[in-house]
């Protein structure tokens, strides 16, 4: 029988495959628990259609950062931070410091966790950042760290 799940079941599924269990398992575990529904011809076009929805918000949503990569892509942030004797900084400019920077400058919404540095950033200089936007989308900023004016 063929059934399609509304839950994780463990030896079947994740949520929202469709499957092809025993009738026996179908009628008296899975579907009184409800953990799934059968497949007919309703439940499949509701099924073809909730895919066609997501695999649409996917393609939307990986172009959208696909933009936001070519907008953001290879440009320099600069970041002010105090130093202390001998050129070095009070403390590091951390990745929340770099995404503030860039949300201001370019009107974007960019957390701190996608934003992964090479190396901490302890002295001034130029240095290189990689942000994730979206799983094999990634834009490369260069932050370019100067000395606070008093």
């Amino acid at each position: 029988m063929k059934v399609i799940l509304k839950q994780d079941v463990k030896g079947s599924g994740k949520k929202g495959d469709l499957v092809t269990v025993s009738d026996g398992y179908a009628r008296n575990y899975l579907l009184p628990k409800g953990l799934a529904m059968e497949a007919n011809n309703q439940t499949m076009g509701e099924f073809k259609a909730k895919q066609a929805a997501a695999e649409h918000h996917a393609a939307v949503e990986k172009q959208e950062a696909q933009d936001l990569a070519k907008r953001i892509g290879e440009k320099t942030v600069k970041l002010t931070a105090k130093a202390g004797a001998g050129g070095k900084l009070f403390g590091s400019v951390t990745a929340k410091e770099i995404a503030e920077a860039i949300n201001r400058e370019y009107g974007c919404n960019i957390e701190k966790r996608k934003i992964s540095l090479e190396t901490e950033i302890k002295a001034f200089g130029t240095f290189t950042a990689q942000i994730k936007l979206h799983p094999g989308v990634t834009a490369k900023v260069y932050v370019a760290v100067g000395e606070e004016v008093k």
